[in-house]
C-alpha cells in the first residue's frame, strides 16, 4: 500500500481522537460560556498587515514563521499564526472602540514555520479568549481563573501557573535602556539571536532557551522596580486576587511572552508531562491597534495548545475511550432481512440509539465476528425464517444467551436495552 502522509508538520486526526477534541472543544465552551465568553469564528487567513500592525514587525513570528502568498488581486494573504489580531480585526466591527467590553473565545488550526517537534506543528490548533475593551486588575485575575478552571474540568489539575508584568508602554524606555546596557556587557559570549534581539527586541533575550545566555541572563538587573509605581500597583492588586481565589503561582520576572503587544499582566500554565517543552497554555494583557485606529484598545486573553492538552491528558492516562460502540449490530441473513434491518435501523438511530448494521450479502460467522469486533452489546439476528415467523433473534455478545423477540415487541426492546 503507498505511504501518503500529510506534509510535515501536519497531521491526519481519525475518528477516535477527533472525538477527544470535540470532547476538549465542547469543555471550552461549557467553561467559557459560565464567565459570559461567546464564540467567535475567524477566517484562517487574512490580510498580512493585520498581524504586521498587530504583533509587531520585530516579532520572530513576523519575521520567521508567517505563511503568506499574493492573493489574484495582489494583495498580501497570511494564514493565521495566532488568533489574537484576527479576533481584534473582527471586533473593530462592534462597538468595542467605545469601551463596550467584548467577551469571545475561539478554536481552530493556527499555522507556523516552525521546526516540527512533538507537540509543536506547523498546523496546529487553538482554544483562546479574548475579552476586550476594559482595563482592571481584576478582570485579568478572572481570565486567569478561567483558564485554571478549564484546565481542572479536563482533569489537569496540577499545571504550575507562572506570572509577570510587562509594564505599560511609558515602562519599556527605562526598563528596555537597563537591559540593554547591561547585556551589551556579555553579549559577546551570547548567542547569534541574542546579539541580533539586543538591539531590535531586547526583550525577547530574557526568554533565550541557550545554556550561556541563560546564566548572562539569571544576572540581570531587576528591570520590574524601574516600572511606575501605578504598574507595581496593577500587579500587586492581580497577585492579590489570584491569592483570594485561592489559585497558586509564582512571579518569574524571565516570563515576558514573545509578542510587541503585552502590557501590564503576562503569564503561562506549564506541565512536566509535555517534556522538554512544558508550555500548555500563555497569554497576558495587550494593547492593540485595530485597522484604521491610531489608538490602541485594551484586551486580555489566552490561547492553548490543543494538541499540547491532549498530551497532558495522555501523560495523565486521562484519555477517554475512542469511539462510543454501537448499542446493537444487525446481522441479516438474505436481501429481505438487510431491509428489514435497515429500516430497523432507521428507527432506532432517530430514537437516539447508535446502531451498526451489515449491508452487504456476507456469511453468518463473518457478520458475527464484525458483531464481536464492533463492540456491540448485542447482535440482532433475521433471515428469512425469522421474518417468516415474525421474530428476532437478540443475542447478548457478553455472555452468548439468547432469545426471540416477537417483531411487534421489537423496537420498544431495543430501545429499553440501549
Amino acid at each position: 500500500m503507498a505511504n501518503f502522509a500529510p506534509p510535515p508538520g501536519t497531521a491526519d486526526i481519525f475518528a477516535a481522537e477527533a472525538r477527544r477534541w470535540r470532547t476538549l472543544e465542547n469543555t471550552a465552551a461549557s467553561v467559557f460560556s459560565r464567565y459570559g465568553y461567546g464564540e467567535l469564528r475567524t477566517p484562517i487567513f487574512e490580510y498580512t498587515e493585520i498581524f504586521q500592525r498587530g504583533l509587531g514587525g520585530e516579532t520572530e513570528v513576523v519575521q520567521k514563521e508567517m505563511y503568506t502568498f499574493e492573493d489574484r488581486g495582489g494583495r498580501s494573504l497570511t494564514l493565521r499564526p495566532e488568533g489574537t489580531a484576527g479576533v481584534m480585526r473582527a471586533l473593530s466591527n462592534t462597538d468595542v472602540l467605545n469601551g463596550v467590553e467584548q467577551r469571545v473565545y475561539y478554536c481552530g488550526p493556527m499555522f507556523r514555520g516552525e521546526r516540527p517537534a512533538a507537540g509543536r506543528r506547523r498546523q496546529f490548533h487553538q482554544v483562546g479568549v479574548e475579552n476586550v475593551g476594559r482595563v482592571a486588575p481584576l478582570i485579568d485575575a478572572e481570565c486567569i481563573a478561567m483558564l485554571m478552571e478549564f484546565l481542572r474540568e479536563l482533569g489537569i489539575n496540577d499545571a504550575k501557573l507562572a506570572i509577570n508584568t510587562r509594564g505599560v508602554t511609558a515602562d519599556r524606555g527605562p526598563a528596555g535602556e537597563l537591559l540593554r546596557n547591561y547585556f551589551a556587557q556579555h553579549i559577546d559570549t551570547m548567542c547569534d539571536d541574542c546579539k541580533a534581539r539586543l538591539d531590535r527586541n531586547v526583550w525577547r533575550i530574557l526568554d533565550c532557551k541557550q545554556e550561556a545566555c541563560r546564566k548572562v541572563v539569571a544576572d540581570a538587573p531587576d528591570y520590574v522596580a524601574s516600572f511606575s509605581a501605578e504598574s507595581r500597583a496593577y500587579f500587586d492588586e492581580v497577585q492579590a486576587a489570584l491569592t483570594a481565589l485561592g489559585i497558586p503561582y509564582t512571579v518569574d520576572p524571565l516570563l515576558v511572552r514573545g509578542l510587541d503587544y503585552y502590557v501590564h499582566t503576562v503569564f503561562e500554565v506549564s506541565h512536566s508531562g509535555l517534556g522538554a517543552q512544558t508550555a500548555v497554555a500563555g497569554g497576558g494583557r495587550y494593547e492593540l491597534f485595530l485597522p484604521g485606529q491610531n489608538r490602541p484598545v485594551p484586551g486580555v486573553g489566552f490561547a492553548a495548545g490543543m494538541e499540547r492538552l491532549l498530551m497532558v491528558q495522555d501523560a495523565l492516562k486521562l484519555n477517554p475511550p475512542g469511539v462510543d460502540p454501537a448499542s446493537f449490530y444487525l446481522v441479516g441473513l438474505g436481501a429481505a432481512a438487510r431491509m428489514a434491518n435497515l429500516k430497523l435501523a432507521n428507527r432506532l438511530r432517530r430514537d437516539g440509539v447508535t446502531v451498526a448494521l451489515e449491508l452487504e450479502e456476507r456469511s453468518f460467522k463473518a457478520q458475527l465476528r464484525s458483531a464481536n469486533k464492533s463492540g456491540a452489546k448485542y447482535a440482532v439476528i433475521r433471515g428469512d425464517a425469522e421474518l417468516e415467523k415474525g421474530v428476532a433473534v437478540v443475542k447478548s455478545m457478553a455472555d452468548g444467551s439468547q432469545s426471540e423477540i416477537p417483531e411487534g415487541e421489537l423496537f420498544e426492546f431495543l430501545s429499553s436495552h440501549r
